[in-house]
């Protein structure tokens, strides 16, 4: 996994919890005195560790198993994930502008019609209004839809069933076609790039849908070490202006927006946990074969408002 950029008492602690260590054993492996890891774990973030001793926890996580390299990227995101920002409380506070789908029981957030500022260089827009859907297809939802409909299940479910263990996560292994069939069951529709985009950055074009700064830590992509999808509603902090989760990371969504006319390509938007965060930006343009289908990459509906 990537390393730590700057190694506070935080930052130790959880590296020792993922490691499962005393304080002892955890000292000696850093090779500092074993009165120091209670010290910098009292501290916290306020405490920011030498560079002989940043360093050597360098060292520490390089040299741990896979195990506790996860283990200690889920500690370390958890919680900038779930952190409740003045902004993130606000749209959380939004449920009054959502409702549910009456087919796939989804909650789905309304975005106004009018002018947003899409791609790099900030064109104007206008879209009509349109609802989507707060979070990514997930697992549950797709079992509903192969139950009611006899479609194939993804191949990653055992026996054609959804794990248990993934229920809350994105449903992957979708081609456009799936995706297609899926948001026609549910009497909804893939969006067009234009709507996913918007929902994503807010009629003001901001980078992200949390703002203009770059917070890998806001979403779950490659940096975060975790190599895996996580539950659709984990990044509260990442959450758009319209109050939509996963807009960046965990997997990348399908649209219904064609690469070119008859050429059988659709745009993807978004990026995934496999992705670097370089290539979040809801204004980044990504197409696949409609046939494509892999681990990485799953979908969300809209509807008309």
């Amino acid at each position: 996994m990537s390393g730590v950029t700057r190694w506070t008492g935080r930052e130790a602690g959880l590296l020792r919890k993922a490691m499962r260590k005393t304080g002892k054993t955890f000292a000696d492996l850093v090779g500092v005195n074993q009165r120091q890891i209670p010290r910098w774990e009292r501290r916290g973030e306020t405490l920011e560790l030498s560079l002989v001793n940043q360093a050597a926890l360098d060292t520490v996580l390089a040299q741990a198993d896979r195990d506790a390299q996860q283990r200690f990227a889920a500690l370390l995101t958890e919680r900038a994930a779930v952190e409740h920002d003045e902004r993130a409380e606000e749209l959380l506070r939004r449920d009054s502008r959502a409702s549910k789908h009456p087919v796939d029981g989804k909650l789905m957030a309304l975005v106004e019609e009018g002018i947003y500022l899409s791609g790099a260089e900030g064109r104007s827009v206008w879209l009509e209004s349109y609802r989507i859907d707060v979070y990514p297809t997930t697992n549950a939802d797709y079992a509903t839809f192969v139950q009611d409909t006899g479609h194939r299940p993804p191949q990653h479910w055992v026996g054609g069933r959804c794990p248990a263990g993934l229920a809350t996560h994105p449903v992957v292994w979708v081609t456009w076609h799936d995706a297609t069939v899926y948001a026609r069951w549910a009497g909804k529709e893939l969006p067009s790039a234009a709507q996913w985009e918007k929902a994503a950055r807010g009629s003001k074009g901001r980078a992200y849908p949390w703002g203009n700064g770059p917070t890998a830590a806001k979403c779950n992509v490659a940096e975060t070490g975790i190599d895996a999808t996580t539950p659709v509603s984990r990044y509260q902090s990442g959450v758009s202006p319209y109050g939509v989760f996963d807009m960046c990371g965990n997997v990348w969504e399908w649209c219904s927006t064609e690469e070119r006319r008859g050429s059988g390509r659709y745009e993807l938007k978004g990026s995934a946990f496999t992705s670097p965060f370089e290539r979040a930006a809801p204004s980044l343009q990504n197409t696949a074969n409609a046939t494509m289908q892999d681990n990485d990459t799953g979908f969300r509906c809209v509807s008309p408002p």
